[in-house]
């Protein structure tokens, strides 16, 4: 009971796999005498000769995966891939503290809340890396008093 031409047949009519061609085991018979394509197209048209459907692969567990690491799990030591550095460049991370900073600094000198000069002094400690955010800038000009009085 070799089948082979005739499946070979079908998925080159089905436009698929081989594997994905179905005959229906009720009428193998019918199958069996098909020997013409115009045999096994009449089969498809009646239904004994059938496309199977394409297996996917189910995203259901990788959406859980990713709703837990929205919420922070799954994200300690034992699942870190590549060095501190690797997973967030140095470089980045800087930019994205320093890019704030100076926008405060700009922001208040247009608001004429400090000096020209006070801003330039602030600007090269922003640089230096004193102020690791713009809470941290803040409470340095509130303490140094370095905000202008009656100009606001």
């Amino acid at each position: 009971m070799n089948l082979n031409a005739q499946k070979r047949m079908a998925a080159e009519i089905l436009k698929c796999g081989i594997n994905r061609v179905y005959f229906d085991p009720y009428l193998i018979e019918d199958v069996k005498l098909a020997i013409t394509r115009e045999d096994i197209r009449n089969l498809i048209k009646e239904g004994v000769i059938q496309k199977r459907y394409k297996e996917g692969i189910s995203k259901y567990r990788k959406n859980l995966r990713h709703e837990r690491k929205k919420k922070g799990r799954a994200r300690g030591l034992g699942k870190r891939k590549g060095t501190k550095y690797a997973r967030t460049p140095k470089k980045k991370s800087w930019i994205r503290k320093v890019r704030p900073l100076r926008r405060q600094l700009k922001k208040l000198r247009d608001k004429k809340s400090i000096s020209a000069g006070t801003y330039r002094k602030l600007y090269k400690n922003v640089k230096g890396g004193m102020f690791t955010n713009v809470a941290q800038l803040n409470r340095y000009i509130k303490e140094k008093d370095l905000i202008k009085r009656g100009r606001s």
